[in-house]
């Protein structure tokens, strides 16, 4: 098995510290099945009559909500997808009490799947849609096998997923909960994401310790702040480290 270079300065750190924080987004889905954004085969490299982010915004969901729906079903949600070596892992480093917190751009839950608890879902999630007419809550299940626009069938107005698109601002609470956990942690381990994504990677200015580690296969903007780089998949890499319960 492959020992990736910087390895075990990673493990020694996990080991010393007792209020870690994780940041992640696609990258650490991927390897779940789910394919990310901006990687050679993600989602913003392939051709729709609309370019991917044009679709996902506010403005094209208000404008155009059936072709919108069309794309949500075919290319965001992946109710079979189940969580990898990585999301296991961090639940199991939750339930020692050594990470305090997962801070995701990720939408698709796997993190809870996997068990962890205190989750700050930047951008939201497919399993909470709600009507916009009468506030009526509907899980991933309705909006998988619903046609068209989805309607509620209480009122008959649109079923919106609880998702942050383009142009939609980020929830204040959460946004200020994983800047409180990013500001406390004596490590932050960011995962799986560009990091060009703002004001999400803004967060990462919040951390004030010494042990800030980049887990992720190309270059981010941050790399040259960070204590340690690791060029990995981030669900083998963690599947590496010890057992921690």
């Amino acid at each position: 098995m492959e020992r990736y270079e910087g390895f075990d300065q990673l493990a020694r750190w996990i080991d010393e510290s007792d209020n870690i924080v994780f940041f992640g987004g696609a990258g650490v889905s991927t390897e779940s099945g789910i394919p990310d954004f901006r990687s050679v085969d993600g989602l913003y490299n392939q051709h729709y009559k609309y370019p991917p982010e044009t679709i996902i915004s506010h403005s094209f969901f208000q404008r155009d909500p059936e072709e919108f729906y069309r794309f949500y079903r075919e290319k965001m949600l992946w109710p079979d997808a189940k969580p990898n070596p990585a999301h296991k892992k961090l639940a199991e480093l939750e339930g020692t009490g050594k990470l305090k917190a997962v801070v995701t751009q990720n939408i698709d839950g796997l993190h809870q799947a996997a068990g962890s608890k205190n989750v700050f879902e930047l951008h939201g999630s497919v399993h909470r849609n709600y009507c916009m007419k009468c506030r009526a809550f509907y899980d991933l299940d309705f909006m998988v096998h619903s046609d068209g626009v989805p309607r509620c069938p209480v009122c008959g107005g649109i079923v919106k997923p609880d998702v942050v698109l383009y142009e939609e601002a980020l929830d204040e609470t959460v946004m200020r909960g994983a800047l409180e956990a990013i500001a406390k942690a004596d490590m932050l381990i960011i995962g799986g994401t560009s990091l060009v994504v703002y004001p999400a990677a803004g967060l990462v200015q919040y951390y004030g310790g010494k042990k800030l580690v980049l887990l992720n296969k190309s270059p981010t903007p941050y790399d040259r702040k960070a204590d340690l780089v690791v060029a990995a998949p981030i669900g083998a890499l963690m599947a590496q480290l010890p057992a921690y319960l």
